[in-house]
C-alpha cells in the first residue's frame, strides 16, 4: 500500500502563483495555441510510453481481481467546470441512460456557478454518482500546506451535505499525503500515463491502489486510464475515437480499470463545434463501441462501486521508475510520486480550464 512518510513538496510554485495571476489577461485563444504546440512535442517525445506504458499493466499485490470473474472495469466521470458544462450535464446523462450507461458527475462546489439541489437530486435518483471537483477550480489547492488545510474543511462539508464520498481536484494536481484530510472513500486525481498534465507523473498502472493513513484507515486511489477529451480532441485535435479504443482495448487484455474523463463543457450537442468543443457523437460512438465489444466481459461501475469493493483488499501501488513528463530529476516522495510541475501545460481549452 502507498504509505507516506514525509511531506512532500506541493505541486505549486512561484511560476504557478504567477501564472494564475496573469491568467485572465491572456487570450484563451492564446493559451490553447502554447498548450497545442507544447503538446506535439511531448507526443513525440514520449510515444513510447503515452497512450500505453507497458510498464502500468502489472497487478498490484494483493489483487482480487473483479466481481463476478469480469475481465476488466470500466468507469466513467465528468468534471463539470464551468456554467456552459453545468448547462449539459443532464442532456449528457440523458444519452448515458439510453444506452444503458451511468457515470459520476463531479462538480466544483464554490466556483462560477451553484450546483442546483434538483440536479443533484435527479442523477441520484436515476443511479448516477455526485461528486466533488476541487473546491474552486482555479489552481490555489495546493498553493501551500495551509491553503489545502483551509480548503480541505470546505471539501469536507461538501462532501457531507451532498452525500459524495468521492473528489478530484483541478488540473489533476495530487499530493497523496495532503488528500488524507479529506473524508473520502476515494481520490480520482491521479493518471497512469499522461505526460500532458502539469504534474505529470504518472502513476504507471491501471489498477486501483490503497493509500494508507497513519491512523490505519485509508482511501482508493483511481487513476484514470483513458486520454481525458479535452487532451485527446482539443489539445491533440485527434478526429476519431481510434486512441480510445486502442487503449480501453489494452486495459481490457491486462485485466484493468478503464476509467475516463469526459467533460460536458467541452462537447457540443447541436452538431456544431469549434476550437473549445467536440462533437458528442464521438462519446457515444465510444459507448457504442463499449457495448459492441465488451458487454459480457466488463463490469460496468461507478467510482464509488469499485472503490468499495477494493478497499478491504487494500492492493499496493506497485513500485514505479522515475515518471514521464519532465526534464529535470524526479522528486519523488515516499509514495514514488513526483512533485514537479509542467507550468507550460497548466493552459485552459476553456475559461477555467482542464480538469
Amino acid at each position: 500500500m502507498a504509505t507516506l512518510e514525509r511531506d512532500p513538496r506541493p505541486p505549486a510554485s512561484m511560476w504557478l502563483k504567477i501564472y494564475y495571476r496573469l491568467k485572465p489577461a491572456i487570450p484563451r485563444s492564446i493559451r490553447l495555441a502554447l498548450r497545442r504546440a507544447r503538446a506535439e512535442r511531448l507526443r513525440r517525445r514520449f510515444s513510447g510510453s503515452w497512450p500505453i506504458d507497458e510498464v502500468a499493466g502489472r497487478a498490484p499485490a494483493n489483487w482480487p481481481g473483479w466481481p463476478g470473474g469480469k475481465e476488466f472495469a470500466l468507469v466513467l466521470t465528468h468534471d463539470v467546470e464551468g456554467k456552459r458544462g453545468l448547462e449539459r450535464c443532464r442532456r449528457l446523462a440523458e444519452m448515458e441512460m439510453g444506452l444503458g450507461f451511468r457515470s459520476s458527475f463531479n462538480f466544483v462546489p464554490e466556483g462560477e456557478y451553484a450546483t442546483p439541489e434538483r440536479l443533484r437530486a435527479f442523477l441520484s435518483e436515476h443511479g448516477f454518482e455526485v461528486g466533488i471537483h476541487d473546491l474552486h477550480h482555479d489552481g490555489s489547492l495546493y498553493r501551500s500546506r495551509k491553503t489545502f488545510n483551509d480548503a480541505a474543511g470546505r471539501i469536507n462539508h461538501y462532501l457531507r451535505s451532498w452525500g459524495a464520498v468521492g473528489f478530484r481536484s483541478g488540473f489533476m494536481f495530487h499530493n497523496l499525503r495532503w488528500l488524507q484530510d479529506l473524508d473520502i472513500l476515494y481520490d480520482a486525481s491521479t493518471f497512469d500515463t499522461d505526460p500532458f498534465e502539469p504534474q505529470p507523473d504518472g502513476m504507471k498502472t491501471i489498477f486501483p491502489f490503497w493509500v494508507a493513513r497513519r491512523d490505519g484507515t485509508g482511501y482508493v486511489e483511481l487513476p484514470f486510464t483513458l486520454p481525458q477529451d479535452s487532451t485527446l480532441f482539443l489539445v491533440l485535435r485527434e478526429t476519431t475515437i481510434d486512441v480510445w479504443k486502442r487503449k480501453l482495448d489494452w486495459v481490457a487484455a491486462h485485466h484493468g480499470l478503464a476509467l475516463v474523463n469526459v467533460h460536458p463543457d467541452y462537447m457540443s450537442f447541436n452538431g456544431v463545434s469549434d476550437s473549445s468543443e467536440y462533437r458528442a457523437e464521438r462519446y457515444r460512438e465510444f459507448l457504442d463501441y463499449v457495448s459492441t465489444q465488451y458487454r459480457i466481459g466488463c463490469w460496468f461501475a461507478l467510482p464509488r462501486d469499485v472503490a468499495h469493493y477494493i478497499s478491504p483488499y487494500k492492493p499496493a501501488l506497485p513500485e514505479r521508475t522515475a515518471p514521464e513528463g519532465s526534464d529535470e530529476p524526479s522528486r519523488m516522495n515516499a509514495a514514488g510520486i513526483n512533485t514537479n510541475v509542467n507550468i507550460e501545460s497548466v493552459t485552459s481549452v476553456q475559461g477555467r480550464g482542464g480538469s
